[in-house]
């Protein structure tokens, strides 16, 4: 990234202070940072502390007669390769969504024709709250892109998703969208399927699994990383959605088939959801009561293979279809007999027994089996960890010329 210039946004929040350490690791690497501060960012981190790290003045004043005569506002938001806002504040996204531009920083970002980059940062009920979910889907659809948050204690001493996003992995996403070699997939368009579904019983029951979709969504936050356009089809998850990916929520199988058929045609499709094999074969438009006497019958039937349909396309069959095999027993055998039974090119096997934590749980560990190869064990890895092994081997198959 030699070279390359970041306008950095500090929003107010008291992870302003990660954007120190940003700003030291973008400077080592050779990027110019300049950066802008909120009024309430002021409260966090000292124009002096940015200025000393950057090298550079921080401009601060919409109406600074100075800043306007050395470097106007409008400039300064296109000279950058790259606009970082971090933390991204529930109130900088509210602005940005809606086109607000009544401070320095939102007028930057309305002004800017450059791509922008957010790490969001809030309390966990900001995060969670509809207006914020609005603003963000807002923002993704127009093409801003997203860096976490995590999840874990708050300074304001409740618990759940709002942290910002380290400084490494700020950088590493930096990384991918300035670096030449950052989107080896730039091109190519990706499926991903996640989370569990749930096969309504009644209005208030249904069949599902523990799936937390975070395997999935790490997938499609790696195919993006890569430069893929990634569309993830999620069942029902806690989990946010991924940056710079088009989500699509659905509820059932059947719901989840349909959306796939909508996002094709595709290069890739990662099949990562834990699809319900049956669904319930009738169910009532009112709650099943104990009290009508009797105990209910559940006349099953069989999903689609959502895996097996993608696969086996006549006319526009992904070139490189991956499935999972989540298994209790043998994962080798259970995995190479569902290799050839789905008409896949790839599976990664994996063991889902309660004492393994796998679902809900951080990490997996897979067993890679594709056709022609000798399995390839892989040892037990974060999540995130898994989806970006998995994209090196995709980036390394299209590469190779492998898929159809």
């Amino acid at each position: 990234m030699q070279d390359k210039r970041i306008l950095l946004i500090v929003g107010g929040g008291i992870a302003a202070y990660k954007c120190l350490e940003l700003i030291r690791r973008l400077r080592e690497r050779g990027v110019a940072v300049r950066c802008v501060q909120t009024r309430a960012a002021r409260e966090f981190v000292t124009p002096l502390s940015l200025a000393s790290l950057s090298g550079c003045k921080v401009h601060e004043d919409l109406f600074s007669l100075t800043d306007e005569a050395e470097m106007g506002h409008i400039r300064l938001s296109r000279e950058a390769d790259l606009v970082v806002v971090a933390p991204a504040t529930a109130d900088l996204m509210a602005k940005m969504a809606h086109g607000h531009a009544d401070d320095l920083a939102s007028t930057l970002l309305l002004a800017t024709n450059k791509p922008v980059l957010l790490a969001p940062a809030m309390n966990p009920m900001m995060w969670s709250h509809p207006a914020t979910r609005r603003n963000l889907s807002i923002l993704n659809g127009d093409g801003v892109r997203t860096v976490g948050p995590g999840a874990g204690d708050m300074a304001c001493g409740e618990t759940g998703a709002g942290r910002m996003a380290e400084p490494q992995e700020i950088l590493a996403t930096i990384e991918a969208l300035l670096g030449p070699a950052g989107r080896p997939l730039a091109g190519r368009r990706a499926l991903v399927t996640s989370g569990p579904t749930r096969e309504p019983i009644d209005p208030v029951r249904y069949i599902a699994n523990h799936s937390s979709g975070r395997q999935g969504h790490a997938i499609a936050a790696a195919l993006a990383r890569a430069g893929a356009e990634v569309t993830l089809v999620s069942g029902p998850v806690i989990q946010p959605d991924p940056p710079g990916v088009s989500v699509v929520h659905v509820g059932t199988a059947l719901e989840m088939l349909a959306a796939c058929e909508a996002a094709l045609p595709a290069d890739i499709a990662v099949c990562a959801a834990a699809v319900a094999d049956w669904r319930p074969e009738a169910a009532p438009g009112s709650k099943i009561k104990k009290e009508d006497g009797g105990e209910p019958v559940l006349r099953l039937v069989e999903n689609p293979d959502i895996l097996r349909t993608l696969a086996t396309r006549p006319d526009d069959r992904p070139a490189l279809v991956v499935g999972f095999a989540a298994e209790t027993g043998d994962i080798l055998a259970y995995g190479e007999r569902k290799l050839g039974r789905k008409g896949c090119d790839w599976i990664l096997a994996n063991d889902v027994s309660p004492e393994t934590g796998v679902f809900g749980g951080g990490e997996n560990s897979v067993v890679l089996l594709r056709r022609g190869a000798a399995p390839e064990p892989w040892p037990k890895l974060a999540k995130e960890e898994v989806a970006a092994r998995l994209v090196e081997r995709i980036v390394a198959a299209f590469a190779m010329g492998e898929p159809a």
